[in-house]
């Protein structure tokens, strides 16, 4: 991972916000930025210098993994306090503003969505006087969007490990086992295959209880009929995977064939309008009008898509009025659905990677309803 180069083009950014520094909190944007995956960090990113702040239980992973990046220019700070607390601490008596000259007219950022409250008041306790606190904007987020060929190679091996976990829950689905049956036979499936863990909880919603968007598998026992989703991820080196297919058990009517292959014409739709240039929106329209024309668009109640990468959901989110326009390296999600509440719920979802002429599904499978 050319974490030096993220390190230097982030110094971009802070110049072109007027920032001295950025203060970095959110771990999965440490992670990007310097390699270390510890539990308690704060990353402070200037010209000057840049400095990791965490505590004694990292001392050895902290080298291993920061310098272990050849990142020479970032120093270790081992604190025996809040790792936040310590980089005010620090600043507070070190630093001065390169451009500025003098402490107190120091502008440092802060990842205002990945701190709370009472985090904000320490700082500016500790910095009073002394350092300028601003709310920047998601510079880190903003380059995580776009994935280096490293990231995508790690993705793809995600999704194709998650993939292969379909064959489980097609074996385990069976009218009277229980959902968190299948859910833990993938679970452990993916541990034997090298997952460091689950994306998310993983869904896993039978009959009724398909049309719940987010249903984690539960002690319900699949019905004799009705479709089950099956919404599922890995975590494999500290990047996601995530994909959904829908699996119909017992006598298939036509109603639910027919829901199931609009479903499926829809999220057709949203990968074919995937292309450099096009809007999160316009993926997000072109599935919608596929449920609109069938009168289902009532029934599509989340957004067509979003980003992943080290985090599950990342930016751009494929929604209704969203302008951010896609690039080549980004990669998403693309996953209508439709759910009847009471009834049942169909979704049907792959990850893609924006190319320079349209899209590449990975690791593409087959998407027939499979009828148990």
């Amino acid at each position: 991972m050319d974490h030096a180069g993220r390190l230097r083009r982030l110094l971009t950014g802070l110049e072109d916000n007027d920032l001295d520094l950025l203060l970095v909190t959110h771990l999965p944007n440490i992670r990007y930025l310097c390699g270390f995956t510890g539990s308690a960090a704060a990353l402070l990113v200037g010209n000057a210098a840049s400095v990791l702040f965490t505590d004694g239980r990292y001392r050895t992973q902290a080298r291993a993994e920061v310098q272990g990046a050849n990142l020479k220019q970032v120093k270790i700070v081992i604190a025996r306090k809040s790792p936040v607390v310590a980089a005010a601490e620090w600043l507070g008596g070190r630093q001065r503003s390169p451009r500025r000259g003098s402490l107190a007219s120091t502008s440092v950022g802060i990842e205002a969505e990945a701190m709370t409250a009472g985090t904000r008041d320490r700082l500016a306790s500790v910095l009073k006087g002394k350092a300028r606190l601003r709310s920047a904007p998601p510079l880190v987020e903003r380059a995580r969007m776009v994935k280096d060929a490293a990231e995508i190679l790690r993705i793809r091996r995600a999704v194709e490990l998650g993939a292969s976990l379909f064959r489980i829950a097609r074996e385990k689905i069976r009218p009277g086992v229980r959902e968190v049956e299948v859910a833990a036979a993938m679970e452990y499936e993916a541990r034997c295959g090298g997952a460091e863990g689950m994306s998310f909880p993983t869904i896993l919603a039978a009959g009724k209880r398909s049309a719940i968007v987010h249903g984690r598998a539960s002690d319900a026992r699949v019905p004799r009929g009705g479709f089950v989703v099956c919404d599922f991820g890995v975590i494999l080196a500290g990047y996601c995977s995530d994909r959904t297919r829908t699996v119909h058990v017992g006598r298939l009517s036509q109603e639910a064939r027919d829901l199931y292959e609009v479903v499926l014409e829809a999220q057709q739709a949203g990968i074919a309008a995937v292309h450099p240039g096009v809007t999160a929106a316009e993926v997000d329209g072109a599935a919608r009008r596929v449920l609109r024309k069938r009168k289902l668009a009532r029934y599509f109640t989340h957004s067509t898509g979003h980003g992943l990468g080290l985090e599950i959901h990342e930016l751009p989110r494929l929604a209704a009025g969203q302008t951010q326009k896609l690039e080549p390296g980004m990669v998403i999600t693309i996953e209508p659905g439709a759910y009847v509440a009471g009834k049942w719920g169909v979704r049907i979802e792959d990850v893609v990677v924006v190319t320079s002429s349209g899209c590449e599904v990975l690791t593409a499978t087959d998407k027939e309803l499979v009828v148990i």
